[in-house]
């Protein structure tokens, strides 16, 4: 049960972005841009970034959220999801994308964690200063995100599926679209 009452209906960071649509806007433009917007990282590999900072902060709607549009965009791996978030370095993904999850894993703990030789090795391998940049954003958004999901204890669904049909929705429509969409039930506009 939600600390505070929010719309029934709305699961993870919907219920909150319900009860206070002037703060879910700005949020979720950022959240389009970051993760659907031009770039040279795919879009799974953006929402890969989403879902391994959220599993590391025990994020449960968010890294399955985000791990289901991850693997939509990912040709329906959800393999390759799992692995990420349990050892990027083993799982198979680039160099260069080993390179940024371990950035967005230090930001997790603190952006101060971040060094120099993480950036250096990222670049290394390919990383634009774009890429770096965004992967640092993804990472603190994430954090802002995980914990207003769980500082709220907000509604978290349990069926898998429910995840995968969402993700399906969100990859078609987008983030600030899907929320805006009319005649999407609720629970299923945004992510």
């Amino acid at each position: 049960m939600a600390h505070i009452t929010l719309p029934e209906g709305y699961p993870g960071i919907r219920g909150p972005m319900m009860f206070r649509p002037e703060t879910a806007k700005p949020l979720n433009e950022l959240v389009e841009v970051l993760l659907r917007g031009p770039h040279s990282l795919t879009q799974g590999e953006r929402e890969l970034i989403a879902t391994y900072v959220s599993s590391r902060n025990d994020c449960v709607y968010c890294q399955t959220i985000h791990g289901a549009i991850a693997a939509h965009h990912l040709d329906g791996n959800e393999a390759l999801v799992q692995s990420v978030k349990l050892d990027p370095e083993e799982a198979e993904v680039s160099e260069k994308m080993k390179a940024l999850l371990t950035i967005a894993g230090k930001v997790q703990i603190g952006g101060k964690s971040v060094t120099t030789e993480d950036v250096e090795r990222a670049k290394a391998l390919g990383a634009s200063d774009l890429e770096i940049h965004d992967t640092v954003l993804i990472a603190a958004v994430f954090c802002l995100c995980n914990r207003y999901v769980d500082g709220l204890a907000t509604w978290t669904p349990t069926d898998a599926d429910f995840y995968r049909q969402r993700a399906a929705i969100v990859a078609e429509r987008g983030y600030a679209a899907a929320a805006r969409t009319p005649g999407v039930p609720a629970g299923q506009a945004g992510r």
